[in-house]
């Protein structure tokens, strides 16, 4: 009976973990592939952060950005993590942080750290590159871009703003 209950159990955990981020995307990409996933001309808003596991105040800002993902997943919204770690990292740091975090927001690396200069100022003409940084997206274009960390108020407030 035991054994019964422990594979039951473990079977129902995976169950409900794999439930959670079904149509989740993790994966490494070039920056033109991956910004196609946010420059689409449709009124969603799209939230797209710029981080890295190795920086500080990134992971600091991400429960914010976990809990507007959840908050806002019923409307015209969609969140995207662009890691900014080395791709050598995808499956040692990156995934693995993902995991424990409980991240079902769409993320991927960006496998074009030598190339920053090219696409960097496609972002935005004032950044520097520095991380973290916030971009908003809707029909295609920018609306917003905060070069900084963001805490859940400021975040939930241009959110709302632009939905």
């Amino acid at each position: 009976m035991t054994k019964y209950f422990i594979a039951l159990s473990t079977l129902l955990f995976f169950s409900c973990k794999n439930d959670k981020t079904e149509n989740q995307q993790i994966e490494i990409g070039k920056y033109e592939q991956v910004f196609e996933n946010f420059q689409k001309k449709n009124d969603t808003l799209y939230v797209v952060n710029f981080w890295a596991t190795w920086c500080a105040p990134c992971v600091e800002e991400m429960p914010h950005f976990t809990k507007a993902n959840e908050t806002f997943k019923n409307q015209k919204f969609k969140m995207i993590l662009i890691s900014l770690d080395r791709s050598k990292d995808f499956e040692s740091k990156m995934k693995p942080f993902i995991s424990e975090n409980n991240i079902v927001a769409d993320t991927y690396l960006l496998d074009d750290n030598t190339r920053m200069n090219n696409w960097i100022p496609i972002i935005n003409k004032q950044w520097d590159g520095q991380i973290p940084a916030t971009a908003f997206y809707k029909n295609g274009e920018q609306i917003g871009f905060v070069p900084n960390t963001l805490n859940y108020e400021t975040l939930e407030k241009i959110i709302k703003q632009n939905l």
